[in-house]
């Protein structure tokens, strides 16, 4: 991940309109002290055009925001759906009542970055493997086998859904530093900071 992030940084000293989008989407996503963020959301019921149209509007806002996901939750929507697309090549999809049905024992250590936490990176112990189910926007039923950056991405994502930040499951020095980052302060040990290209 840190060597991705060098590149993209340069990415957008270099092309001024790719970091306008960027700065435009994010000013739609919530942050950190924002109550909507610790908030569990609510199933969703209806599967109907505006759903779909919402879906749309998340997979554009990640897109813009450069993220590899997206919670209702972030942009003050308290229904359970997330968008994501782990990887470049891949499809953007929506996936609505998401639940973890299973997760494996490996598990695996990485830093992982959050649209509504700026300028924090924490180290995050999850699952490497999980088998979500959930439906589409369209209320097709799906059932998606991940593992590596896709499962972590899945797993942050359902987190936001359930009010819960990678602040809440990092170690207490790190979060300690991280939120003396989103407070303007000095981080006391120089970690838990730094651009989250990848962030969710």
């Amino acid at each position: 991940m840190p060597e991705g992030e060098r590149e993209l940084d340069e990415l957008e000293q270099l092309d001024p309109e790719l970091e306008e989008r960027r700065r435009a989407a994010l000013a739609v996503v919530r942050t950190w002290g924002d109550p909507v963020l610790k908030t569990a959301a609510s199933p969703v019921t209806e599967f109907d055009e505006r759903l779909a149209a919402e879906a749309e509007r998340m997979v554009e806002l990640m897109h813009g925001a450069l993220g590899v996901g997206l919670a209702a939750t972030q942009l003050g929507v308290l229904h359970r759906m997330l968008v994501f697309q782990a990887t470049p090549d891949g499809p953007a999809a929506a996936l609505v009542n998401p639940e973890v049905e299973w997760s494996s024992a490996e598990r695996e250590s990485m830093f992982e970055g959050c649209l509504s936490l700026p300028g924090v990176m924490v180290e995050v112990e999850r699952p490497l493997k999980v088998l979500v189910s959930g439906c589409d926007q369209h209320g097709e039923r799906l059932r998606i086998e991940a593992a590596g950056l896709e499962a972590r991405v899945l797993q942050h994502e359902i987190d936001h859904l359930d009010g819960v930040l990678i602040l809440d499951r990092t170690s207490i020095e790190q979060r300690r530093e991280a939120l003396a980052v989103l407070r303007g302060e000095p981080a006391p040990g120089g970690n838990g900071a730094g651009p989250a290209p990848e962030s969710a």
